[in-house]
């Protein structure tokens, strides 16, 4: 039967749910029997599409990644969401963007084009925090870059509409959900609109969007208009001048404002974070000039059951065959399995509670083992699971114990500045389901690399012994970011005492365990909050404890992110008292030379920021001298290479 057959049946009209519990559903009743057994990517050609005996589609899904048909990629989510619902899906992976040419790749499509920059907001994906363009993309074959533009949702979008007028064009992704709204732009340093109002797309969806995509087709299949659809949770969309604002709305400072006045910036960051709840969020609304961005309540959390459905579509868990190259993300992930989504933490520097919500949604304990049981009889697997988390390795099934209190809860983080003590923390199910995993046939050894959340791990002896034993492999990575108490307090992470007292936990059950086992801090430069004098500071402890990081985390300011309005604005968007900020690269720069001070290149760096912050008694031979008085031949040597490099770009200019 056809796809336009099957789609007969369905009532005319899709209402938005008016409740989570009239929202329940929409996953649940997905076709799982149609497509079991199809080992097969979706169709990236008009050849494979007519090899599935379709004449068309009814999506087509673009996306600035390549097309890697594994749970760990959203476009695969996506697509086979919308193929368990009895769609029609063509992917255009990677497109190139200088011509309509891939668009219409498919033909015309039945519904809409779901538009998406990929995995990575593209200009996080395509510069580093020093400006400077990358020498990888970790979603493109080979690690190949310039296989997207910058910005590529504004491009994706206006190559939808020239293919076909008419046709629905809905942005999505990371990219799209953190631009929403009015937001700084690090890399041109100013603050710019919406993304609605330079994409044009009809609609935009934020967050994670199985049950919005999902919605957006039944309702557009049951002929509706995009227009129709304004309503929906999960949506944001564009008013023009004549057309009437929701009465429920919740203005927030204008672009126009938030443009001009740091104030009105951060009290728009403030007021669109206290709105991220689903449960109590408002809707809101931004004026550009003569147009308004409206963004509705995010989507309510997914029940388990909807979660296992979704993880267990019949992915093929590999790249599509096309790729000769190795797609260096896929080969990083391709081994693990997410058993939650969501994060409680509230770090103001992440993105993920901004994206995937603050409720841990978490797969039940048969989905796992089913997927684990699945991947064990691969004949490309080698026994070992790289990974078993989410955003969080150990919040599985961590939620608030009284809903009628989480439904009035504006709380940014339930861990900081202490943990809430209605939070659920008990480890145990995450215990018994590590404990059936190691048990399942041909699984040799299950890895955790997702981030170990301390202060929660700590509160459970049976967890960090069972961890130790058998789920690190000679180290684990673990993120206190930084050592100053007002930068911690800045990214909403617990002191360096809870760090402390986890490494002293961590080496007790490793010993007990006859194990001779690291843990690999990470910690962040040029954060809000941190000056010349916290880093100074966090240089000692590192050196006091012995640690000699490898690589440094240098703050970058992405949309939408509390700590990128401090960072704009030098504001508390929450207090509104001022904060810290390193903005000049070459601050940036000294800030990520302290951080490895050991480095003999980062010599003159280091000394020049003693200097700068009056501590030269941390010069010399003392037992907190970060540096010698004498340079090292590699800080020699690098300064000379500097200088001649200098000027032989002075003799081309001319």
């Amino acid at each position: 039967m056809s796809i336009r057959g099957m789609n007969k049946g369905r009532p005319a009209m899709f209402r938005e749910p008016e409740s989570a519990e009239q929202e329940r559903g929409l996953l649940e009743d997905l076709s799982l029997q149609e497509i079991h057994g199809r080992a097969q990517p979706l169709p990236m050609t008009v050849e494979e599409m007519r090899g599935r005996g379709w004449d068309g589609v009814d999506v087509v899904i673009v996306t600035g990644d390549a097309y890697v048909d594994h749970p760990s990629f959203a476009m695969a989510i996506l697509g086979r969401v919308l193929e368990a619902g009895g769609f029609r899906v063509g992917i255009v992976a990677q497109p190139d963007w200088r011509s309509c040419k891939d668009w219409r790749r498919f033909g015309r499509p039945r519904l809409f084009f779901a538009i998406s920059a990929g995995n990575m907001d593209s200009m996080i994906n395509h510069t580093t925090a020093s400006r400077k363009v990358r020498n990888r993309d970790a979603y493109s074959p080979g690690g190949k870059i310039g296989r997207r533009p910058d910005r590529a949702t504004l491009a994706y979008c206006q190559r939808a509409r020239e293919a076909y007028k008419g046709v629905p064009v809905v942005a999505g992704g990371v990219e799209a959900s953190l631009r929403r709204l009015a937001h700084y732009d690090y890399w041109s340093d100013k603050v710019r609109r919406s993304i609605l109002l330079d994409c044009k797309a009809d609609l935009l969806g934020f967050g994670m969007g199985e049950e919005t995509i999902l919605a957006i087709a039944r309702r557009l299949d049951g002929g509706e208009s995009a227009k129709d659809l304004r309503g929906m949770r999960g949506l944001a969309y564009t008013l023009g001048a004549s057309e009437v604002l929701p009465a429920d709305a919740l203005e927030i400072p204008s672009y126009e404002e938030v443009r001009d006045d740091k104030f009105a910036f951060a009290e728009a960051t403030k007021i669109a974070h206290n709105e991220t709840n689903p449960y109590n969020a408002r809707r809101l609304a931004q004026r550009h000039g003569r147009q308004t961005v409206v963004c509705n309540p995010p989507r309510f959390p997914l029940t388990g059951e909807a979660m296992d459905r979704i993880y267990g579509l019949p992915y093929t868990r590999r790249p599509h065959p096309r790729y000769r190259e190795a797609i260096p993300a896929y080969e990083m992930i391709k081994d693990s399995i997410t058993i939650m989504r969501g994060c409680f933490g509230g770090c103001t520097f992440c993105s993920i509670t901004a994206h995937q919500g603050r409720i841990v949604q978490s797969r039940s304990r048969e989905s796992v083992l089913g997927e684990m049981k699945k991947m064990a009889v691969d004949a490309d697997f080698k026994g070992v699971v790289s990974d078993i988390g989410g955003p969080t390795a150990n919040m599985y099934q961590m939620v608030c114990s009284k809903p009628e209190v989480e439904a009035i809860c504006r709380r940014q983080s339930c861990v900081h500045p202490k943990i809430c003590k209605l939070l659920r923390t008990d480890h145990q199910p995450l215990i018994d389901l590590m404990e059936s995993a190691r048990k399942v046939r041909g699984i040799k050894r299950i890895m955790v690399a997702s981030g170990i959340r301390m202060d929660l791990a700590r509160r459970s002896r049976r967890y960090m012994r069972d961890l130790v034993r058998h789920h690190v492999g000679g180290h684990l990575k673990v993120a206190p970011e930084h050592s100053d108490p007002g930068v911690l307090a800045r990214m909403r992470k617990p002191g360096t005492e809870d760090f402390e007292k986890f490494a002293e936990l961590f080496e007790r059950e490793s010993i007990k365990a006859g194990k001779k086992q690291v843990l690999i801090p990470y910690f962040i430069a040029g954060h809000p909050g941190s000056d010349l004098h916290a880093m100074i500071d966090l240089a000692l402890f590192l050196k006091r404890n012995g640690y000699q990081p490898d690589q440094v985390q240098d703050f970058i300011p992405a949309p939408f992110d509390v700590a990128t309005a401090m960072y704009h604005t030098g504001l508390d968007p929450f207090t509104k008292k001022p904060v810290a900020v390193a903005k000049g690269l070459r601050d940036r720069k000294l800030q990520r030379a302290l951080m490895r001070f050991f480095a003999p290149e980062n010599y003159f760096d280091v000394r020049k920021a003693l200097i700068q912050a009056g501590r030269r008694d941390l010069m010399g031979k003392g037992r907190d001298a970060l540096i010698p008085n004498t340079p090292p031949r590699e800080a020699i040597m690098k300064r000379r290479h500097e200088a001649n490099l200098l000027r032989s770009r002075s003799r081309t200019s001319f």
